[in-house]
């Protein structure tokens, strides 16, 4: 398929996207349950941390771009383990200390990582003469993830009964749910690079993540100002 045919997929993709934005809020159900919970609910809050990764478009978009060149499994344990890192500690520390931030602008800067990602997989900020660790860069915006865990958690009142269990719970159940995707996500890129066609595919995959990430960012700015 033409180049400019790839590039209009991706404009598609960043027209429609606005509206699943906000896609990834908390269901009222669960919104009620961690409201009235009052003491330790191990098993809940494990599933809603599990679940809340595997639904959470724009962690797994995050990490589609993180793994997309990693080759060797080393690699994939390091730059996950990083991310993981960043977001459990701004997750426990966020809830622990009530340090959350605006849940708009948490999700734009998870926007921004997603755009970062994809761009830097296709090599954009190197002709640009920008040159991050990408280690760090994985760190840094593992951090503002898991603020927005932390964002989410903190809206949602959870008691101070049972807090930490509950809070490692969630967490673990996070980190469950992550692994089951990457399982899915490195499965899949590894039958997809042993096809002709690979290097082109892989280019396309990442201007849709920039543009994905464009949009979550610009409508988040927008969802910011208008509140």
């Amino acid at each position: 398929m033409p180049r400019i045919a790839w590039l209009v997929a991706a404009l598609a993709c960043l027209l429609v996207w606005p509206d699943l934005a906000m896609a990834h809020a908390v269901a009222q159900g669960d919104r009620a349950f961690v409201t009235a919970t009052q003491g330790p609910a191990v098993v809940p809050f494990l599933y809603l941390g599990a679940k809340h990764m595997v639904t959470g478009y724009d962690h797994i978009l995050f990490l589609i771009g993180v793994v997309m060149f990693l080759y060797r499994l080393r690699d994939v344990v390091l730059y996950v383990s990083m991310f993981t890192i960043g977001h459990s500690l701004t997750l426990l520390l966020g809830v622990l200390f009530h340090t959350g931030a605006n849940s708009h602008i948490v999700d734009a800067i998870i926007g921004l990582s997603i755009i970062y990602k994809g761009t830097e997989n296709l090599g954009l900020l190197r002709k640009l003469g920008w040159t991050f660790d990408t280690r760090l860069a994985v760190l840094v915006f593992g951090l503002c993830h898991g603020l927005g865990l932390a964002t989410k958690l903190l809206d949602l009142s959870i008691s101070n009964h049972g807090l930490v269990i509950n809070l490692l719970s969630f967490n673990l159940g996070v980190e469950l749910g992550q692994i089951l995707v990457l399982f899915f996500v490195v499965s899949l890129l590894n039958l997809w690079r042993s096809r002709p066609g690979f290097k082109s595919g892989a280019r396309v995959a990442n201007w849709v993540l920039v543009a994905g990430g464009a949009a979550i960012m610009l409508d988040q700015t927008r969802e910011y100002f208008i509140s």
